[in-house]
C-alpha cells in the first residue's frame, strides 16, 4: 500500500518497506493536483498550461506525458489514476491512501454531521480531519494552482477548529475545546478570534494565568508580523480577566485598552544591511543543496540574536522550517536539550511521525513520543554500547533532515552549548552532502575561547561549512534612527550624540535606553555607565515586580507562570500582575509555553540585585516548587533540580539530582556531560561531613563516571585510572568486595593499554584471588588473566585462561572494555594458537570470532574481532584476508567513531601496501596511539614499521626502529613477540653479534613456548652456518 502525504511534506512511501516511491517534486505536485480535484476529470491542457505556463502548448503536453508516466510507475498497477487522450482523474482506491483525500471526506462528513444535528458524528469526523491535516500542502512550493488550494484547505480545518471548539464548550469539555482553540491559533496566528476564544476558555477553566499569556502572545505576533496593536475586542477581553470578573463567554463588558508597553518593537533592522546580506548568502547557498553553519560572534547586547531572528523571518516567509533554541549560562540543563526544543518544532515532529520505525525509537530517547523516558539505570548498558551513539545520532538527524524543505536551524549562545549537541550538529551537516541545511549559531566574544568549542569551530572551518561574521556596535547615526523606532519620536542631535557615548552604539542598552526615555514621557536620561541603564530599566519596574524578576531570573532560564507561582510566596494572581508588568516593559517575552528574559543581561542584572541570603532561599524555593509539580517525571528537571539545590546548600540532594542528570546523560550517549554531572555531584558530596555514608555516595559516583571516562578519553586515560584507584580506596575501606572486583578489572584494562604489562598483571593476579568461581566477574576476570598473561609471553597459559572465560561468560553482557568476552577471548586466542605453532586453529579461531560477532549483531565486538583477526593474518601471512579484515574495520571505525581500533588497522593496513605508500600511514596509526597513551603491543606496532623501512632499503631506520621496539619491550614487560623483534634486529649485526642475538631470542621463545618465533630464529641461524640450539617440533 502507497501512504501519500501531502499536508505538510511531500512523500509517497511504501508503507510496507518504508521506502519512497518518489523524490520528484513535480510528480508529487502533480499527484496532489489529481488528488484534489478528485472524482472530477480535468483537462490534460489545463494541467499543462497551470504546470508550464511558460511553456507552448505542444511542449507543456510533453513534459504532462513525461511526468504521467513517472506517476504512473509510483502508484504501479492498481492505480487510483484513470487516463483518456483528453483527460485524467482520480479515484481513491485502498491500495493508495492520501492524506488530502483523508481530510476532504472526513471534513464533507463532519459538516453533513454538524446539518444532521449529530454533534458527536461531528466530533468524531472533524477530529479526524484536523489530525489529516498536519500543514500546508506542498510546502516549498508556490505554483498559482497550489497557493489557491492550499489556502482552501486550511481555511476548511480552520473552521472545523472553530465548529469543534463550540461544540466541546457547549457541552462542558473545556478542555478539549482549548485544544481546539490552540490549533486554530497555530493555522491563523493573525487571526485574533482564536486568541480572544482561547483566553475566554481558559478564565472560563479559572486559567487567568494562561489567558494573559496567550493576549501577550497575540500583541507579540501582530506587532511582530503587522507592527499593530490588538483591536479593541481583544484588549476588553484582557480587561475583563483583569478585573477579576470571569464572565460567560457571551458577556460583553466595556471597552478599556490594556496597559501600553514600554517603547515599540523594532520592526526593521537597523544599520546592519552588510551583515544581514552575507546571512541571507549563505542561506541561499544551504537551501540550495549545500549545507553549512554560519557562526554570528560579537559582544553581549551588541545584536546577534536579532540578526539571526531577521534572517528567520526571512527563511519562514519563503517556506522553510525553521527552529529555534537557545543555551543557558547554567548547568540546569540535560545533554541534547537544544537538539530537543528543535525537535518539538511542528514540522519536525510531523517529520519524526514519518521515520521509519527503527529511527522513530531513536529519537524517542530524546523527545519520547510516548511519553516514557529512558532510565538512567540504562546508562551503562548505553556506556558499554557507546557504538549505537552512531545509531542514535543518524534517528535525530534524520528527523532534522526530513522536512523535505529546506530547513534553518538556530542556535543561540552557542558558548553555553553542550558538547554532544555541537557533535551532533556536525553529524547533521555531514550526514548528506547536499542536504538543504543550515545552522545559525551566535557565539558571545571572550566566552568562545573554550578548548573544545574552539577545536569544534576550527573543524567545521576546516571542513569548509562555515561562515563567520563579527558585529561590532552600531555607527552614531544607527544609533539615532534605532533610537526613533523605539521611542517614537526623533532624537536631537545633541541627546543623539549623549545616548551614543552612554551606549556605546550597543542596540540592547540602546533599545532600553529608548525605551526608558519612553516611558518617562521624554524625560532625559540619568547618567551612567552600560550597567546603569539595565539596572534602570529594572528600578523602573513596582517593588513586587521586582522581587518576581529576581525569582525569574533564580531560575536560570525560561520558566513557565505555573513554577513561579509555585515557588513565590505570593497568590497567583499577583505573580501574574507581576509577570504582565515585566512584559509591558518588554523586561520579559513570552516563549513558548512560558517566558524568558528579553537578554540574558537582564536575567543577570535582576539577579544581582537580589542579596545573596535570599538567592539561597529563591534557589530552595524553586528546587522545591520543581520537585512538587514533577513528582511523577522528576527526570525531566534533574539537572535543574540539581541546580538549584547545590546553590541552596542542600549538598546530599544535589549530588543525588547530578547523579540522576549523569546517567540520562549517558544514556545519550553524552560522555562530556556525564562526566560534567558526575563532577558536581562528587563536589557537592565532599562538602558532607566524613563517614561511611559520605564514602559510600563517592563511590557510587565513581564507579558511575568510570565508564563515561573511558567512552570519552579512552582507555589510557589518566583520568579514568585516578577514578579506579579511588574506587579502589574506597570499596576496601567499606569493605565492599563487588565494588573492589569491579574496580580492579577496570584498572587492569587502564594499566594494560598504557603498557604497564608487569602493574596489571599484578592487578589481575589479585582478582584472581578475590574472585569466587561463582561470581559473574570469575569470566572477566580469567580473560584479562590470560590477556595478561599473553603479553608476558606465555601463550599455553593464556589460552586456558581464555577458554575458561568464553566458557563462564557465553552469551553474557559485554565487558566494561565494551566487547564480549566469549568474541574477544576467542580473538585474542589466535594469537596463542599461531605461537604454539597451530596455524590452522588460529585461522579457525579468528574467522569463528568475526563470525561470532557478526550472529550477535554487536559492532563493537565485531571491530575488536576483525583487528584481533588481521594481526592473526598478518602473522600467518594471509595478505588477502588480511586486507579484507582491515578493509572492513576501517569502514567499521570510521562508521561508529572506534579510535582505538581504527589505529590498528591504519598499522597494518600500511604494512601491507606495495612499496614505500605505507610509510606514511603506519607511522601515523603508531603515532596516533602514542599520543593517546596506548603502548600495549609496541614492539610489535614498531616491528611493522620496522619491516616497511627494510623493504624500502633503509636499514639504518630499520635497526633504529627496533632497538626502540627492544627497549620498550624490556621496560614494559611486553614480551610475546620480543624474540621476533630480536630475530629482526640480528639482520644488522656482524656475525658474531647476530648469532648471539639470535640464540637470545631463540632462548627467549623456547621459555615461552612460542614455536612459530623459535622456528624462524633456528632458520635464521640455520642461515648463519651454526648449530641450531635445539629441534624445534613441526608447526601443526
Amino acid at each position: 500500500m502507497l501512504k501519500v502525504s501531502l499536508l505538510g511534506e511531500q512523500t509517497v512511501v511504501d508503507d510496507v518497506t518504508g521506502t519512497a516511491r518518489t523524490r520528484s517534486s513535480r510528480t508529487i505536485a502533480l499527484l496532489a493536483f489529481l488528488a484534489y480535484h478528485a472524482d472530477t476529470p480535468q483537462s490534460r491542457q489545463h494541467i499543462a498550461g497551470l504546470f508550464w505556463p511558460e511553456s507552448s502548448n505542444a511542449q507543456a503536453l510533453t513534459n504532462l506525458r513525461r511526468e504521467l508516466h513517472k506517476l504512473r510507475n509510483v502508484l504501479g498497477v492498481d492505480s487510483a489514476l484513470a487516463t483518456t487522450p483528453t483527460d485524467l482523474c482520480w479515484h481513491d482506491t485502498e491500495t493508495c491512501v492520501v492524506d488530502i483525500r483523508r481530510f476532504i471526506i472526513e471534513r464533507a462528513q463532519a459538516l453533513g454531521a454538524a446539518e444532521a444535528a449529530d454533534p458527536m458524528g461531528l466530533l468524531t469526523h472533524a477530529t479526524a480531519a484536523i489530525e489529516a491535516y498536519r500543514g500546508d500542502m506542498l510546502p516549498g512550493l508556490y505554483d498559482d494552482w497550489l497557493l489557491e488550494a492550499r489556502a482552501d484547505l486550511e481555511r476548511s480545518c480552520i473552521d472545523l477548529c472553530d465548529l469543534v471548539c463550540e461544540v466541546r464548550a457547549d457541552s462542558g469539555d473545556l478542555t478539549a475545546a482549548v485544544k481546539a482553540a490552540r490549533r486554530r491559533i497555530t493555522l491563523a496566528p493573525l487571526e485574533e478570534t482564536g486568541y480572544r476564544t482561547l483566553m475566554q476558555l481558559q478564565a472560563e477553566l479559572g486559567d487567568r494565568a494562561g489567558a494573559v499569556s496567550t493576549f501577550h502572545r497575540c500583541c507579540s505576533v501582530l506587532e511582530r508580523d503587522l507592527g499593530v496593536e490588538p483591536d479593541e475586542a481583544t484588549r476588553r477581553t484582557l480587561h475583563d480577566l483583569l478585573s477579576g470578573g470571569q464572565p460567560p463567554r457571551t458577556t460583553r463588558a466595556p471597552i478599556t485598552s490594556a496597559v501600553g508597553r514600554s517603547g515599540m518593537a523594532v520592526a526593521q533592522l537597523v544599520g546592519r544591511h552588510r551583515e544581514i546580506t552575507v546571512l541571507q548568502s549563505a542561506w541561499r547557498a544551504a537551501a540550495a543543496g549545500r549545507p553549512g553553519l554560519a557562526l554570528v560572534r560579537g559582544d553581549a547586547g551588541v545584536g546577534k540574536t536579532r540578526l539571526v531572528a531577521e534572517l528567520c523571518r526571512e527563511a519562514r516567509n519563503q517556506g522553510a522550517v525553521v527552529a529555534t533554541t537557545q543555551c543557558f549560562g547554567t548547568s540546569g540543563r540535560l545533554a541534547l536539550a537544544p537538539v530537543a526544543d528543535w525537535l518539538r518544532t511542528p514540522d519536525l515532529r510531523t517529520a519524526t511521525a514519518n521515520l521509519d520505525p527503527v529511527w522513530r525509537a531513536e529519537v524517542d530517547r530524546l523527545v519520547p513520543s510516548t511519553g516514557d523516558r529512558v532510565e538512567p539505570a540504562v546508562a551503562a548498558r548505553a556506556m558499554v554500547d557507546a557504538w549505537q551513539r552512531h545509531r542514535f545520532f543518524e534517528g535525530m538527524a534524520r528527523a532534522l533532515l526530513g522536512a523535505g524543505r529546506p530547513t534553518l536551524l538556530v542556535l543561540d549562545n552557542l558558548h553555553w552549548c553542550d558538547m554532544t549537541t555541537l557533535a551532533l550538529v556536525t553529524f547533521c551537516l555531514g550526514l548528506v552532502h547536499n542536504a538543504p541545511l543550515m545552522v545559525a549559531a551566535t557565539v558571545r566574544s571572550g566566552l568562545d575561547g573554550q578548548h573544545e568549542l574552539t577545536k569544534w569551530i576550527a573543524g567545521i572551518r576546516a571542513a569548509g561549512l562555515l561562515t563567520e561574521l563579527s558585529l561590532g556596535p552600531l555607527e552614531a547615526s544607527d544609533t539615532a534612527q534605532l533610537a526613533t523606532a523605539i521611542s517614537g519620536r526623533s532624537i536631537p542631535a545633541h541627546d543623539a550624540d549623549l545616548l551614543q557615548q552612554m551606549t556605546g552604539g550597543f542596540p540592547l542598552y540602546v533599545v532600553e535606553a529608548a525605551r526608558t526615555t519612553a516611558d518617562l514621557n521624554g524625560a532625559p536620561l540619568p547618567a551612567g555607565d552600560f550597567t546603569s541603564v539595565l539596572r534602570g530599566r529594572l528600578e523602573q519596574v513596582s517593588p513586587v515586580g521586582r522581587d518576581v524578576a529576581g525569582l525569574a531570573a533564580a531560575i536560570g532560564r525560561n520558566f513557565t507562570l505555573a513554577l513561579l507561582t509555585e515557588a513565590s510566596d505570593l497568590d497567583a494572581d499577583t505573580v501574574v500582575g507581576a509577570v504582565d508588568e515585566l512584559w509591558q516593559r518588554r523586561i520579559l517575552y513570552e516563549l513558548r509555553d512560558g517566558y524568558d528574559f528579553s537578554h540574558d543581561l537582564l536575567r543577570e542584572c535582576a539577579y544581582l540585585q537580589v542579596s545573596p541570603p535570599k538567592r539561597w532561599l529563591l534557589h530552595r524555593r524553586v528546587a522545591q516548587a520543581l520537585e512538587s509539580m514533577y513528582a511523577d517525571e522528576p527526570d525531566s528537571v534533574c539537572a535543574q533540580l540539581a541546580e538549584q539545590y547545590s546553590r541552596s546548600g542542600h549538598p546530599e540532594k544535589a549530588a543525588s539530582y547530578f547523579t540522576r542528570a549523569a546517567g540520562i546523560a549517558a544514556a545519550r550517549f553524552a560522555h562530556t556531560e556525564a562526566i560534567r554531572m558526575h563532577r558536581s555531584a562528587l563536589s557537592a558530596v565532599l562538602t558532607m561531613p566524613e563517614g561511611n555514608l559520605r564514602d559510600r555516595r563517592e563511590l557510587a559516583i565513581l564507579e558511575g563516571m568510570a565508564a563515561p571516562l573511558n567512552a570519552r578519553f579512552g582507555y589510557a586515560s589518566a583520568s579514568l585510572q585516578q577514578t579506579l584507584l579511588r574506587t579502589i580506596e574506597l570499596a576496601e575501606r567499606l569493605h565492599d568486595e563487588g565494588s573492589e572486583l569491579t574496580g580492579l578489572i577496570g584498572l587492569w584494562t587502564s594499566q594494560f593499554v598504557q603498557g604497564d604489562i608487569s602493574g596489571g598483571h599484578r592487578t589481575v593476579t589479585r582478582v584472581l584471588g578475590l574472585v569466587e568461581s561463582t561470581s559473574e566477574l570469575s569470566g572477566p576476570a580469567h580473560f584479562a588473566f590470560g590477556g595478561s598473561i599473553m603479553s608476558l609471553g606465555k601463550p599455553a597459559e593464556a589460552l586456558v585462561h581464555f577458554e575458561l572465560a568464553a566458557q563462564l561468560t557465553r552469551g553474557a553482557a559485554s565487558l566494561s572494555v565494551g566487547t564480549r568476552p566469549d568474541v574477544h577471548g576467542k580473538a585474542w586466542s589466535a594469537h596463542a594458537h599461531w605461537l604454539l605453532g597451530h596455524q590452522d586453529a588460529a585461522i579457525t579461531s579468528a574467522r569463528e570470532a568475526i563470525a561470532d560477532a557478526r550472529s550477535i549483531k554487536h559492532p563493537y565486538s565485531l571491530a575488536v574481532a576483525l583487528a584481533y583477526g588481521a594481526i592473526t593474518h598478518q602473522m600467518s601471512g594471509n595478505i588477502s584476508e588480511l586486507r579484507a579484515a582491515v578493509s572492513e574495520l576501517r569502514d567499521l571505525c570510521k562508521r561508529y567513531d572506534f579510535a582505538y581500533y581504527r589505529e590498528w588497522g591504519r598499522v597494518l593496513n600500511g604494512w601491507s601496501q606495495e612499496g614505500s605508500s605505507g610509510f606514511t600511514t603506519t607511522q601515523l596509526g603508531i603515532a596516533r596511539l602514542k599520543a593517546e597513551g596506548s603502548f600495549a603491543r609496541m614492539p610489535y606496532w614498531l616491528s611493522l614499521l620496522a619491516d616497511l623501512y627494510e623493504r624500502d632499503g633503509n636499514p639504518d631506520a630499520a635497526s633504529a626502529v627496533l632497538d626502540a621496539a627492544i627497549i620498550d619491550g624490556y621496560a614494559r614487560t611486553d614480551q610475546w613477540w620480543l624474540p621476533e623483534v630480536l630475530r629482526m634486529r640480528s639482520r644488522y649485526d656482524d656475525q658474531t653479534a647476530a648469532i648471539a642475538r639470535l640464540r637470545t631470542a631463540a632462548q627467549m621463545a623456547r621459555l615461552q613456548g612460542s614455536v612459530a618465533l623459535l622456528r624462524r630464529c633456528e632458520r635464521d641461524l640455520a642461515e648463519r652456518r651454526t648449530r641450531p640450539a635445539s629441534s624445534v617440533p613441526p608447526i601443526a
